[in-house]
């Protein structure tokens, strides 16, 4: 095993560590109770855990921080609009907005896999810029096609034009149905089991593809590409399937997050969805090309407890909330940027290694020749 020294700890969990240094200045500061942040904390779990274990196929699969799992939170959107205008309520309406999201996502999965094929090694910027290009599409599909093209019945979903979906969409039917089926307060601690058990099957899912021979290929195609053609692997069908499969769950995770919130912001809902799992994921101690369900899980705890108390803290310190509000979104977009920097930054260094520790090898064979 390599000696690990004080400095490559913390340059390894730099960003974990940095958030743990927030969260413990800010926490006594914002004078919020115990139980309110710990009720905040399992209530945000259950919202985003779901969406942020959908990041952990791509990376799997070399294909790094899948930015397009916006077009899976899109899919999702839809399903829960139609389901909304048919008047489908509560668990039924959830499970039809899945089965209606899963062909859609299972479409953009496929085309961004697609593209993404074409940019090898520039995956996550192409996520990126796709899902701009998507979100286009959505934008006219919900504004302009919803009505004349796709049949909406209620006026309390559509603009008063008479065609287009209004700003936002009311999931009171549904609302926290998922969260409430299974009730359980543990002092004073609402836990949303139901919610729970759905996160838990799909971490038992993920951690069975692991070991499947499909999990097992897009781990070889993650580690080397060329060696994983050689050995006779579909480099390419199976990081198309990798997108598949993440953009499918990111659909899922989008109606379980928003029967938690209780509406649609029906054009900005998915905006920045991606971003915060991809910035909750590597607070957790996750990187572009390695990342676990533990990652996951301690990401959601530290950055959402960053978001809960530090608006309060900018409030107490500054008097002005809008400071804390300025310093979460500032810190969510640094947090994506100090982690690409480490990841790269570590990179070079480990390849500088290997070659320092071949040119040694080398050496020695040459004198040992001699």
């Amino acid at each position: 095993m390599n000696k690990m020294n004080l400095g490559d700890i913390f340059r390894r969990f730099s960003v974990p560590l940095m958030f743990v240094l927030i969260c413990a200045v800010c926490a006594p500061i914002s004078g919020l109770s115990p139980s309110y942040l710990a009720n905040e904390i399992v209530t945000r779990m259950g919202r985003n855990a779901f969406l942020i274990l959908s990041l952990l196929i791509p990376i799997m699969a070399g294909m790094g921080l899948n930015f397009s799992m916006t077009l899976g939170a899109m899919a999702g959107e839809i399903g829960l609009i139609l389901v909304s205008d048919w008047q489908i309520v509560g668990i039924p309406g959830m499970v039809l907005a899945m089965i209606i999201s899963i062909p859609i996502s299972a479409l953009l999965g496929l085309f961004c896999g697609k593209v993404l094929n074409m940019a090898k090694g520039r995956e996550m910027i192409t996520s990126y810029i796709i899902s701009f290009f998507i979100n286009g599409i959505y934008q006219l599909v919900v504004l302009y096609l919803m009505g004349p093209v796709i049949p909406i019945k209620h006026s309390n979903i559509k603009l008063p034009r008479g065609y287009g979906i209004r700003n936002t969409v009311s999931l009171l039917s549904m609302r926290q149905k998922l969260d409430n089926l299974i009730p359980l307060t543990i002092a004073g601690v609402k836990i949303p089991v139901a919610t729970f058990i759905v996160v838990f099957l799909l971490c038992l899912v993920i951690i069975w593809f692991r070991k499947t021979k499909l999990g097992q290929d897009m781990r070889a195609v993650g580690q080397d590409m060329e060696v994983s053609k050689d050995a006779g692997i579909n480099v390419e069908g199976t990081r198309i399937i990798s997108m598949v499969i993440s953009t499918v769950f990111a659909g899922v995770g989008m109606i379980i997050y928003l029967q938690n919130m209780g509406n649609i912001a029906t054009y900005s809902s998915h905006s920045q969805i991606g971003m915060f799992c991809i910035a909750a994921l590597l607070v957790g101690g996750a990187s572009v090309d390695k990342a676990s369900i533990g990652n996951v899980f301690l990401g959601i705890i530290l950055f959402h407890t960053m978001f809960i108390v530090a608006p309060k803290a900018g409030t107490v310190i500054t008097g002005d909330s809008m400071i804390g509000e300025y310093f979460r979104v500032f810190v969510s977009y640094a947090v994506i940027t100090v982690a690409l920097i480490m990841y790269e930054t570590n990179k070079r260094k480990n390849k500088s290694r290997a070659g320092e520790e071949l040119a040694r090898a080398q050496e020695e064979e040459n004198e040992g020749a001699a």
